[in-house]
């Protein structure tokens, strides 16, 4: 529906557009011999700016020309750069929405946009799922346009290119990819536009709601593509020559392609010497085998391979689960259950009542269970270990956590033979992913030699002379 030159009509029109709402703020005033209103949303746009730029100098505005005086006042009375034109109704109230202002006259069909929006947002703090002792502090936010030009501060270069989309048929909510022009491939940014643009969804809140649709394969556990929530991370990965999504309302910005390396890394490694971060990355593989395999190992050999326990060991282990009225297999899943539920627990429990849940859950429920013959003390010494090495590798922790309970069922059932066909099933289903033309495995399958100068083993940066080749790339060598 496009605007006439009636005032109080365009007026009405916006009125029966938001059904009545009571925070759109309807402004008449007079500029010289031209009626005017202005609209916006209460606490959406910054009134202050409004009163000093745009009324105050309308309204102080005398001996207006005769000719074309709405576009003088637009260039020469009001003092704000940005104003854009706009003739359709539906799209002038979905702009009033996302806070800017509107400037109408009577006898005159052209509204005007005023870019006075002052969103209220959380500063730029480091985020706390992703803390570093050393390197950039800066964290992204909620404000789609502050996170954009975070990253514009750091890519000085005409090179950095952006699409905007719109995605929600309620929430209209912004959506920005973001890559280097001379860098990434545009088969694949061609892709991940045209995944985005078929989205047909009411709205989207936050980035996982985006993310669900950008999977490979929207059915498999594994996570499929990368996240971040700080900016130095997100343009370290489009230096490799990868694309980076953003979502107004979320400080979590989508990094594709992903490999499952990536989660292995951290920002820490770039930041100390690389004989340090070689040996936490092996550690992380190491905790991440530990968090898997051990509660499957420890009931294998506690049902079926007992000969392979050493004597010492083994006569503790008789000793402690010695008339325990659980099974083995029993004892260690209520375990990881009872973990399950503390952490699920903690998680979302008031910050004040914190200490007193460790105390139950720690005290009470671990240390009495034990006395009470209930279960066994190994079997709560395999689950905490299991438990802590998981978080060695948060961004898989989810994963992880499912992968342990079917290895301890593997365990249990089909003993060393089970947990080995069920990790050799899982190394053939995650070899045969192939995440926007990049190997899951790589650069371990297929094997890539440059890619594993950054790797579990990572090199100093003069060694790094080129970009993953793990990733489609219109230029492979980054250091000259």
């Amino acid at each position: 529906m496009e605007l006439t030159k009636n005032l109080t009509a365009n007026l009405n029109k916006i009125k029966q557009s938001f059904g009545g709402s009571s925070d759109v703020i309807i402004k008449q005033f007079k500029c010289d011999f031209l009626s005017c209103a202005l609209v916006y949303l209460k606490g959406m746009a910054d009134v202050v700016s409004l009163s000093d730029f745009v009324t105050r100098p309308m309204q102080e505005a005398k001996n207006l020309p005769k000719q074309n005086p709405y576009l003088y006042v637009v260039n020469n009375i009001i003092n704000f750069p940005e104003i854009t034109e706009q003739t359709n109704l539906s799209e002038l109230v979905t702009q009033i929405t996302k806070g800017k202002a509107v400037l109408l006259f009577n006898g005159h069909s052209m509204a005007y946009l005023l870019e006075l929006d002052s969103p209220k947002e959380r500063s730029l703090t480091e985020p706390p799922t992703s803390a570093v002792l050393k390197g950039p502090r800066e964290g992204f936010n909620e404000n789609l346009k502050t996170n954009i030009a975070v990253i514009r501060k750091i890519f000085s270069t005409n090179q950095l290119k952006t699409e905007m989309l719109t995605i929600g048929k309620i929430t209209t909510t912004q959506v920005c990819v973001m890559y280097l022009g001379n860098v990434a491939d545009k088969t694949i940014v061609k892709q991940i536009v045209n995944k985005l643009q078929k989205i047909n969804i009411d709205g989207v809140i936050d980035s996982y709601y985006v993310l669900e649709f950008l999977k490979p394969r929207q059915q498999s556990m594994f996570k499929q593509l990368g996240t971040t929530e700080k900016p130095d991370i997100a343009c370290a990965k489009m230096l490799e020559g990868k694309i980076v999504v953003l979502v107004d309302g979320s400080p979590l910005v989508i990094t594709l392609p992903f490999v499952l390396l990536e989660d292995f890394q951290a920002a820490d490694d770039y930041y100390n010497i690389s004989a340090h971060a070689t040996f936490v990355r092996v550690l992380r593989v190491v905790s991440c085998l530990i968090t898997m395999l051990l509660p499957g190992l420890y009931i294998a050999m506690q049902m079926f391979h007992y000969k392979a326990i050493p004597l010492k060991f083994l006569i503790t282990m008789v000793n402690s689960t010695q008339g325990l009225p659980l099974t083995p297999v029993t004892e260690i899943l209520f375990v990881l259950v009872l973990f399950e539920i503390l952490y699920e627990a903690s998680l979302r429990m008031p910050e004040y009542l914190g200490i007193a849940l460790s105390v139950v859950g720690a005290l009470i429920l671990g240390d009495t269970a034990v006395k009470a013959g209930i279960i066994s003390p190994p079997a709560v010494m395999i689950v905490a270990l299991s438990g802590i090495t998981l978080y060695t590798i948060p961004d898989q922790a989810q994963q992880l956590s499912l992968l342990r309970f079917l290895f301890t069922l593997a365990g249990s059932t089909l003993g060393f033979y089970g947990l080995i066909v069920l990790s050799i099933f899982f190394v053939m289903y995650l070899n045969d992913f192939d995440n926007y033309k990049a190997p899951y495995l790589s650069p371990l399958s297929p094997y890539v030699k440059t890619d594993f100068k950054d790797s579990f083993i990572k090199q100093s940066l003069p060694k790094m002379e080129f970009r993953p080749k793990t990733f489609n790339n219109k230029n492979f060598r980054r250091l000259r």
